[in-house]
């Protein structure tokens, strides 16, 4: 039988990050990462691969982020998990003794029984499988019209990376506006018409019906009759965790689905962790349960699981998922953290928002300059920011990030407005009117 002090199953994200976070907090002990897949695709990339990358192999983890770390690796697939006696089995028989058990399984994305038509030829979901995605990629090469169910970040980015391929694209999404479960209005509105600007058609507020074909997808039947022709459809509605395994052995799953775990990522039995989209989620600000499955949150959630594997320290913990979204379309970027002024009217809290639209480099004449529009959401009794969305330029990613941190942080508005910052023409707004102060600055005077 095979033996390790700590054995992970799953090989992506949060399987990386906990068995080398693991390995640096605890260099004796032996660490074991299997994984059932030969090649793990970067999950974020997955979308990437049919435009920008032009490959999956483009998209690959190399092994070496795990061995180079002085973990060692294992293909194969655990099958089933024997809490008693701390005992796995795998696939092809192989039995491991462990001390400590990580579980980063993952998920898998949502294919609706309810919707007819799923089962036909052409129909796609977007999984983290390289030899689906290669399958995917290869029909797509032949088509000329595509229809992507759902408007979220996998749908909005999917779409936009097959239009950069010349195909006709169309997104189909049952809420009001694309992304609008994300963002404010005049956010999703302004991501919409840069969406049609761009040669994609966009049918939102309307459901489908009924994915139509006789053996093979010829288009899809709207909820208002309205019948879209195509010859390839791509489901893009959600992921689910993948929990069956630890289910199968007699760990504690919640109402949503996900393995329960604690803040320092224990499950029910305190030697075995979970951690990325399998593992519980709640708010950072509410505490109460989410859905979100990122890979960032999976990332934190395994840095956190890595170093309390043997000793838990009462200040490395995971204080709940700051919801934080960025994606590009073209050169424009767009991201949210935390609240929106929507999600903080529906949880009931007192608020104040602060906007100012700038520029993210300064002057605004130097070439490749792009408007820069920040919303923070501000708690009204305490200043303490609680949210705050971006859309600008490629920066948007990192200010989101800042944010993030000032959420994570409790920061006030007053912090915000006289934090010291380093400013250059190239690569920031100016100092003068610096796009995330002013906002904060904004809010602050419907406050005092």
């Amino acid at each position: 039988m095979e033996k390790t002090d700590v054995l992970v199953i799953g090989g992506s994200a949060a399987g990386i990050v906990a068995a080398t976070t693991g390995k640096s907090f605890n260099p004796d002990r032996d660490f074991l990462v299997v994984r059932k897949e030969k090649q793990v695709l970067v999950p974020c990339g997955l979308p990437y691969i049919f435009g920008s990358l032009g490959n999956s192999e483009a998209n690959l983890i190399p092994d070496d982020a795990i061995t180079g770390s002085g973990v060692r690796l294992m293909v194969d697939e655990v099958i089933s998990i024997d809490q008693e006696n701390m005992v796995c089995e795998t696939a092809t028989g192989q039995k491991i003794g462990f001390e400590k058990l990580v579980l980063a399984l993952g998920s898998n994305p949502v294919t609706p029984k309810w919707l007819k038509g799923t089962d036909l030829e052409n129909v796609f979901t977007v999984p983290k499988n390289k030899t689906a995605i290669d399958i995917l990629g290869k029909t797509l090469e032949k088509s000329k019209k595509v229809v992507v169910i759902g408007g979220g970040f996998i749908g909005v980015e999917v779409s936009d990376e097959i239009n950069k391929l010349g195909k006709d694209v169309t997104i189909v999404e049952i809420l009001p506006r694309v992304l609008d479960a994300v963002f404010d209005k005049e956010f999703a509105v302004k991501i919409e018409d840069l969406l049609k600007s761009r040669g994609i058609c966009v049918k939102a507020g309307r459901g489908v019906k009924e994915i139509l074909g006789d053996g093979k997808a010829s288009g899809v039947l709207l909820d208002n009759g309205e019948k879209i022709e195509a010859d390839m459809v791509i489901l893009s509605m959600g992921y689910r965790p993948n929990v069956a395994l630890a289910e199968k052995a007699g760990l504690k799953i919640n109402d949503l689905g996900f393995i329960c775990v604690n803040e320092y990522m224990r499950t029910s039995n305190p030697n075995i962790f979970a951690v990325g989209d399998c593992a519980e989620k709640r708010s950072f600000l509410t505490r109460t349960p989410k859905g979100i499955m990122l890979a960032s949150t999976a990332c934190a959630e395994a840095r956190v699981a890595g170093m309390n594997l043997y000793k838990l320290s009462a200040v490395k913990t995971f204080g709940g998922t700051i919801a934080m979204f960025s994606t590009a379309i073209g050169d424009t970027g767009v991201g949210v953290a935390g609240v929106t002024e929507n999600l903080a009217n529906e949880r009931g809290f007192d608020f104040v928002t602060g906007t100012f639209e700038g520029v993210d480099k300064h002057p605004g004449t130097l070439p490749g300059t792009h408007k820069q529009i920040v919303k923070l959401v501000v708690a009204r009794s305490s200043g303490v920011i609680i949210g705050g969305e971006v859309m600008g330029g490629p920066s948007t990613g990192e200010l989101i990030n800042l944010i993030g941190f000032a959420i994570q942080n409790r920061m006030t508005v007053i912090s915000m407005m006289t934090a010291q910052i380093g400013t250059h023409p190239l690569l920031t707004g100016p100092p003068t009117a610096y796009p995330v102060i002013k906002a904060a600055e904004a809010a602050a005077k419907k406050l005092w």
